[in-house]
């Protein structure tokens, strides 16, 4: 992701902190496109990223930034992708890492925690707890807390993956972008990115609709697109997949504004369809995806039937990590 330091917030490159991050694959998913009657359904593959997901290109950012400032200590709570890359990029940057994770995120999440020798603190819960951790020790200690939206260099970081799919598919963007959807970075680092390219002269014509998908049990986007606001009844719970499970999105305004500009829209699924989705993928299309790679893929399905999709359009899927690393 380097490739574009210029348009990026490293002053100096000795501070760059990288492992290899950006640069993902875009594949064709034909035989589901014909079977769908779709024009062309892409997927931007960011499993083979350094700790196998798109975490690694904001928290490269993150950690390349906090060594440039002289950061000595972080702190992140996570659902677990993010942990584990804070963890990787401090280990090579020599910065003191403290990971809060829930409780219930898989084993293979925790140990790599451990492994890249981060602190790592599990509670009981979902991430809005961790995030209250997180603030307390930043307050008690010092250690500068890297939440999500909180921190302004990690959506630096996702904003490469929009210079990325405008150079891969030579300069002309999809017609629309299923995304999933928890704290919001890559969706509003995408559009970032697609409005510099405009000013820069690099990209024409209109820009992508962009779409939010979430898991049925925990869709607070859906709530706010459709009514403004959460409500009374509101009760998140733990999902498949850990990345879409953030209860209370702290950059909730900016995400609503990136629909809304894009004549986007939000769209759930079930946690059953999430299972479903990574079967049929897998067996069709021989890639396996992550619960929220597969929640874009049954996304998909859904604004297909609704007829919010149309067959001539050109449609990019997001697979955002590794199948291995929920097992």
């Amino acid at each position: 992701m380097w490739r574009y330091a210029e348009l990026l917030p490293v002053f100096d490159e000795k501070n760059i902190v990288s492992l290899g991050e950006g640069w993902t694959p875009i594949h064709s998913l034909d035989k589901l496109a014909q079977k769908t009657n779709i024009a062309k359904i892409l997927i931007k593959d960011e499993s083979v990223n350094p700790t196998g997901s798109f975490k690694a290109r904001g928290i490269s950012m993150a950690i390349s930034k906090a060594k440039e400032f002289g950061i000595e200590n972080v702190v992140i709570p996570t659902a677990g992708n993010a942990g584990g890359a804070m963890a990787a990029y401090c280990a090579k940057a020599d910065i003191k890492a403290t990971v809060i994770m829930p409780r219930h995120t898989t084993e293979t999440l925790k140990e790599e925690c451990r492994l890249f020798g981060a602190e790592l603190i599990l509670l009981d819960g979902l991430i809005d707890k961790c995030g209250k951790l997180a603030k307390q020790l930043s307050e008690e200690k010092g250690y500068f807390d890297m939440s999500t939206m909180k921190e302004p260099y990690r959506l630096e970081g996702k904003k490469t993956l929009g210079f990325e799919i405008a150079e891969q598919l030579n300069w002309r963007l999809p017609d629309v972008i299923i995304y999933p959807t928890g704290g919001g970075t890559g969706l509003i680092g995408m559009w970032k990115a697609f409005k510099e390219m405009k000013k820069l002269g690099w990209i024409k014509g209109k820009l992508p609709k962009m779409v939010i998908v979430q898991s049925e049990i925990c869709a607070p986007m859906m709530e706010i697109f459709k009514s403004g606001a959460l409500s009374n009844n509101y009760n998140p719970q733990p999902s498949l997949a850990y990345g879409l499970a953030v209860p209370f999105p702290f950059a909730k305004d900016l995400m609503i504004q990136v629909v809304q500009e894009s004549k986007g829209t939000v769209i759930t699924v079930s946690e059953d369809q999430i299972q479903q989705g990574i079967r049929e993928v897998a067996s069709q299309e021989g890639m396996l995806l992550s619960p929220e790679g597969s929640a874009t893929y049954k996304g998909m399905q859904k604004l297909l039937t609704n007829a919010w999709i149309k067959e001539d359009e050109t449609i990019l899927l997001f697979n955002t990590g590794s199948w291995y690393k929920y097992r």
